[in-house]
């Protein structure tokens, strides 16, 4: 059987104390990282969803943003987004449609726990993300 010192009684509760909040931190960095790419990943989609349509004469640029909007929604994204339908972009010899989205993605743990540390911290401060497609117009 082992024998403890009396100087080491308190070390395994110290470094316990000291490693879950390390181990913490990343897991809750790792689950706000995937929500940024998951939300990248459905703003891609629904540019390119509004860039499908956009090429087609039969839809107004109101149509093509409630297209994007639906589409975001449909991605449970519910901050208000920037959608821009531009047409006619010269693209090579004929031209292209481009939709843009303009998403604000705000950090749900990350920013709230860096300001305890710290008010005047910018980590996990708001970002806009910001995805485009360009399609030729047929």
């Amino acid at each position: 059987m082992m024998k403890r010192f009396r100087n080491q009684r308190g070390a395994a509760l110290i470094e316990t104390a000291i490693t879950i909040p390390l181990v913490l931190l990343v897991s809750v960095a790792i689950f706000e990282f995937g929500r940024a790419y998951q939300t990248w990943q459905v703003l891609t989609n629904a540019a390119r969803e509004g860039a499908r349509v956009a090429v087609l004469e039969s839809y107004t640029d109101a149509q093509v943003t409630t297209i994007v909007q639906n589409y975001l929604t449909g991605g449970r994204l519910t901050n208000t987004p920037n959608i821009q339908v531009v047409r006619n972009v010269p693209f090579g010899s004929s031209t292209a449609s481009r939709v843009t989205v303009n998403y604000p993605f705000q950090f749900m743990v990350i920013g709230p726990v860096a300001k305890l540390v710290r008010s005047t911290s910018k980590v996990g401060a708001p970002l806009t993300m910001q995805s485009s497609a360009l399609m030729r117009n047929e």
